[in-house]
């Protein structure tokens, strides 16, 4: 009985759907966070009659056909880009990305990933570093005796000092972008990594070729919208309950079947 394993398919795709608004609810908080979204495509067809064929009875040609589908198959998890509302947090490395654009990062293999989480730090060597220790690329260290530091829009960073009425240019902030931004890989902490689907990142200083404005002393928050994806819950709930209600009725017609006597 087909419905079985429809239904199944339905649970399966259903249930997916639960994990996928369950990640976005757990990350309600995760700074420069995008939510998921979960697709499906229907599998295929078993052509019993297929369309434009002839009928053996008269030689007329069939306009729609008999085409039974097989169920559904998850297709992809894509990323809803969306900016998050950038937060006063007045910290002096707290950052927002206000427009298109990644920051750069180096891992401890030493290949480069991606982010907008713009709550940077300072290592105890100075250097500019993400909350996980990884060094911002270009790489930006700031001298002990530095009384404050300022980023102004277009990225520069400006160390002040005690002895001096000039401030000191530490070096820029630059930005990546990608012509396909849903190809890039999600490792988690708020990183991507480039993949042949995103294409090579496109450097640039922010503000400049398409690149969006730093805002110093803001943080982005998460783009996940609680009532959208609780109502999304709901229709996945339901979705699931009447596909198991479809199992059931088709064990109620194959045990009929069975007793048939």
């Amino acid at each position: 009985m087909r419905a079985l394993q429809i239904a199944a398919s339905g649970m399966s795709a259903q249930q997916m759907r639960v994990d996928v608004i369950s990640n976005n609810l757990a990350n309600m908080s995760t700074t420069g966070y995008n939510p998921r979204r979960a697709e499906f495509a229907d599998l295929q067809y078993q052509q019993l009659t297929r369309p434009g064929t002839l009928t053996a009875t008269n030689g007329a040609m069939v306009p729609a056909g008999v085409q039974l589908g097989l169920g559904v198959r998850p297709a992809s998890v894509t990323v809803m880009l969306a900016q998050g509302t950038p937060v006063q947090t007045n910290g002096d490395l707290d950052i927002a990305i206000d427009g298109n654009g990644y920051l750069e990062v180096t891992l401890p293999s030493g290949i480069s990933a991606y982010t907008r989480d713009g709550a940077l730090k300072r290592s105890p060597e100075g250097q500019v570093v993400t909350s996980q220790g990884y060094p911002l690329v270009p790489d930006i260290t700031i001298p002990e005796d530095a009384r404050s530091i300022s980023i102004n829009a277009d990225g520069e960073v400006f160390a002040y000092f005690d002895d001096q009425v000039e401030p000191e240019n530490l070096g820029q902030i630059t930005l990546a972008s990608f012509v396909n931004e849903k190809g890039l890989e999600a490792v988690g902490s708020n990183l991507f990594l480039e993949t042949t689907a995103s294409g090579a990142p496109q450097v640039a200083t922010p503000g400049q070729e398409g690149m969006g404005a730093i805002r110093a002393g803001y943080l982005e928050e998460s783009a996940v919208d609680p009532v959208r994806e609780i109502a999304e819950l709901i229709k996945a709930q339901r979705g699931y309950e009447l596909n198991s209600k479809v199992i059931s009725a088709a064990d109620q017609m194959l045990g009929t079947t069975v007793q048939v006597r």
